[in-house]
């Protein structure tokens, strides 16, 4: 139960960290590193990082973001199908 909640919160955290950077960019002012905002997709939130760039418009054009989060995602579902087929 651990985990959802876990996946739940960093989902959370990484849309929102998307946002606030997006809400910065437009006032000129300090932003969120791109290395952190890939590290939260790296770290369980590369759904909240995928939904991010999708309602924000933000990191689109960047093909890390573009390329490497959508990369994470699959890799993050390939690690847990095969988790879950190893443990049943």
């Amino acid at each position: 139960m651990f985990i959802i909640y876990y996946l739940i919160g960093i989902n959370v955290l990484t849309f929102l960290a998307f946002g606030l950077d997006k809400w910065k960019a437009r006032r000129d002012r300090w932003r969120i590193p791109e290395a952190t905002l890939l590290l939260l997709a790296v770290l369980g939130g590369s759904v909240g990082a995928l939904l991010g760039m999708c309602v924000f418009h933000h990191k689109t054009k960047h093909l890390k973001f573009a390329i490497g989060v959508p990369l994470i995602l699959l890799a993050q579902v390939a690690l847990a199908y095969f988790i879950y087929t190893k443990l049943l």
